[in-house]
C-alpha cells in the first residue's frame, strides 16, 4: 500500500520538450497548485538571454516541471533505480527535482549577483521555513520537507538522490539544455535523451553510470552543454543587459537618500542591503522589477532614469574585447562625455568547462561503464572529453560603453 495519497486519477501537463508532464501523487500536485510554485511562472528561465533571442520567454515554472518529470522517469522507468528505491525516496527525489529551482529571483542568475544570495539558500528556506510548500510537504509525511532540502544541498543519506539532481549528468542540465535550444530556436543544446536513459544503470557502488554503448550520447550531451553556453548563456548581449541591471543597483546603493517615491517598497530591502524576509522575496519577479524600473525612468537622478529607460528600451551597452587600448580610449569618451565610469564602463569576464572531471572533492562525474564491467570516469573513455578537459580552456573578457559615446 502506498505512503502517500495518490490523485484520483493521474494528472498531465502538455509540455513541447517532453510530450506529457505525468503526476499521480497528491502531495505534487498540490505543490505545483501552491502560490510559492505558481510564482515561478513570472520568473523568465534565461534571464538577459530573451534580448537577444526574442522567443525565450519560457520559464523556471516550465523548467522546474520538466526536470520533475525526468525525475519521474528516471525513478519509475530506469530498472536498477526503481528498484533500489523506496517509496519515499522516489517522491522525496521527484519533489526535489520539481522544488529545486523555487528559490530564483527576477532575471534567474543575475539576481544571484545583486543580492550575495544563491538561489539554493532561498530554495531551501522556502522549502524548510513555514511557507506553504513546508505546510504540503509535513501534512503529507512528517519530516519530508527536510529529506526533499538536504537532496538539494547535497546532503541526503542517498547520493543516488542527489545525483539525480545535482551532478555533471542530471535531470536539471538535461531539461534546460533541451528546453532553451528549443525557446532560443537553436539547435546546440539538442542531445538524445533517450539513448541516454536507454543506457543508464545503478552501479554496485550507489552511483549512476552510462554503458560503455552510451558513450556517444555523452559526447553529444556534453558538446551540447559546451555550445550552449558559448552561443546563448554568455551571449555578449545578455550579459550587457545583466551588466546594466547591476549597475542601476550600485546606483541605487550610492545615493544618499533612496525615499523618493520612485522606489517601489520591494525594492528598498535590496537597495539597504537587508536581509530578506521571506515575505518580501515572493513579491519579486520580472513583473514586479519590471514595472519597479518603469517607475524609475521619472528618477530626479539623471544616471537612475538613463539606465532604467535603458533596461525598459532595449538601450542597451556596446561591447568589446579588452585590452589595455580600449579601456584607456573608452575610458577618454566617457570622461570626455561628463559620464561616471562607475556606472557606464563595465568589465565582465566568463570562462565555462562544459564538463569537470572527478577529483575527492567533486563526486558528481560522469562514469562508464564498460563491457568488461569496470568503470571509468568519462574523460578516460572519451578521446572527445578528454580533449575539453585537457586542451585550451576558453574564457572571454568583454568592456560594456555607451555605444553613441564610439567614434
Amino acid at each position: 500500500m502506498s505512503l502517500y495519497q495518490r490523485t484520483v486519477e493521474q494528472k498531465v501537463l502538455r509540455d513541447p520538450i517532453h510530450g506529457y508532464i505525468r503526476v499521480d501523487y497528491q502531495v505534487v500536485w498540490d505543490v505545483i497548485n501552491s502560490a510559492w510554485f505558481q510564482r515561478l511562472r513570472r520568473i523568465r528561465q534565461l534571464g538577459g538571454a530573451n534580448m537577444v533571442y526574442h522567443c525565450a520567454e519560457h520559464t523556471r515554472f516550465a523548467h522546474s516541471l520538466g526536470v520533475y518529470e525526468l525525475v519521474r522517469r528516471m525513478v519509475n522507468e530506469i530498472n536498477d533505480i526503481a528498484e533500489s528505491l523506496k517509496e519515499e525516496e522516489k517522491v522525496a527525489v521527484m519533489l526535489a527535482g520539481l522544488l529545486h529551482d523555487i528559490g530564483h529571483g527576477p532575471y534567474s542568475h543575475a539576481f544571484e549577483a545583486i543580492t550575495s544570495t544563491s538561489h539554493e539558500e532561498y530554495t531551501c528556506r522556502i522549502i524548510e521555513e513555514d511557507t506553504e510548500i513546508t505546510h504540503i510537504l509535513e501534512n503529507a509525511e512528517k519530516g519530508l520537507a527536510k529529506r526533499v532540502a538536504d537532496i538539494i544541498r547535497h546532503q541526503s543519506d542517498n547520493f543516488i538522490l542527489t545525483q539525480m539532481i545535482s551532478s555533471q549528468l542530471d535531470a536539471d542540465r538535461m531539461d534546460y539544455l533541451l528546453r532553451d535550444a528549443y525557446f532560443t530556436g537553436t539547435a546546440y543544446g539538442e542531445f538524445d535523451l533517450e539513448r541516454i536513459f536507454r543506457t543508464m544503470r545503478l552501479h554496485e557502488s550507489n552511483r549512476l553510470v552510462i554503458k560503455q554503448s552510451g558513450v556517444f550520447a555523452i559526447e553529444n550531451y556534453i558538446m551540447s552543454r559546451y555550445h550552449m553556453y558559448w552561443q546563448v548563456y554568455y551571449h555578449p548581449v545578455a550579459r550587457s543587459y545583466e551588466y546594466l541591471l547591476h549597475a542601476l543597483f550600485n546606483r541605487l546603493r550610492d545615493l544618499e537618500n533612496t525615499k523618493d517615491k520612485a522606489i517601489m517598497p520591494y525594492l528598498k530591502p535590496l537597495i539597504d542591503n537587508h536581509k530578506l524576509s521571506l515575505e518580501q522575496y515572493f513579491a519579486m519577479d520580472d513583473y514586479s522589477f519590471n514595472y519597479g524600473f518603469a517607475c524609475l525612468v521619472h528618477h530626479k537622478d539623471p544616471i537612475v532614469k538613463d539606465l532604467a529607460t535603458r533596461l525598459r528600451d532595449r538601450h542597451l551597452f556596446a561591447y568589446t574585447d579588452k585590452t589595455d587600448a580600449d579601456v584607456r580610449r573608452i575610458r577618454k569618451w566617457i570622461k570626455d562625455a561628463g559620464l561616471d565610469t562607475k556606472y557606464y564602463l563595465g568589465r565582465d569576464a566568463v570562462k565555462q568547462r562544459p564538463y569537470v572531471p572527478y577529483t575527492e572533492k567533486i563526486d558528481g562525474a560522469i562514469w562508464i561503464l564498460m563491457k568488461d564491467g569496470s568503470t571509468k570516469e568519462i574523460s578516460n573513455a572519451s578521446n572527445i572529453v578528454y580533449s575539453l578537459i585537457h586542451g585550451p580552456q576558453q574564457d572571454d573578457t568583454k568592456i560594456f560603453y555607451p555605444e553613441e559615446l564610439e567614434g
